[in-house]
């Protein structure tokens, strides 16, 4: 399964795994869950939320039948960037559009703009493309902390995977 939230790209991997220390060994209630990483990276419950199942997405925490609890394993950079493009809805697609020229975030985000569900722009026809603008910004921002895009003065370019 892909999952949407894609929470703002830090500066460095070191807040996911702020995010990550936050999510309990034994397992919470989503409320408790999304609070504890709240409460830890210093952000709204909603965004909380957003990180926690971001960290699921990476690998990182698992729902289980008591709520969610921190998976164990210390993944690569490299185990991140295949679970970000393999679990977060739109980091392949995002990815696609890159090559070795770069591209901005915005011609990104037109060779992306198809794949926006219909139902996102139905429910917010005034605001669906701003707000999935600023998704593939997210996106591209995250794939540079992972390792399959770089950031260069005039856009971002695919990075090869790693043998």
């Amino acid at each position: 399964m892909r999952r949407k939230p894609v929470p703002p790209a830090p500066d460095s991997l070191d807040r996911l795994w702020d995010a990550h220390r936050a999510v309990p060994l034994i397992p919470g209630s989503e409320d408790d869950c999304c609070g504890r990483v709240a409460n830890r990276l210093d952000v709204t419950p909603d965004e909380g939320r957003d990180w926690l199942v971001f960290c699921q997405s990476l690998g990182l925490a698992r729902e289980v039948s008591r709520g969610f609890e921190r998976v164990r394993e210390d993944p690569t950079r490299d185990d991140l960037r295949a679970a970000f493009e393999a679990s977060v809805f739109g980091a392949r697609e995002a990815l696609d559009a890159l090559g070795d020229e770069p591209r901005s975030a915005d011609a990104v985000f037109d060779a992306f703009e198809p794949t926006v569900p219909n139902w996102e722009r139905h429910r917010d026809p005034d605001g669906w493309e701003s707000r999935w603008r600023n998704r593939v910004a997210r996106l591209l921002d995250w794939a540079v902390l992972f390792g399959a895009a770089a950031r260069k003065p005039d856009g971002y370019v695919a990075v090869e995977e790693s043998a």
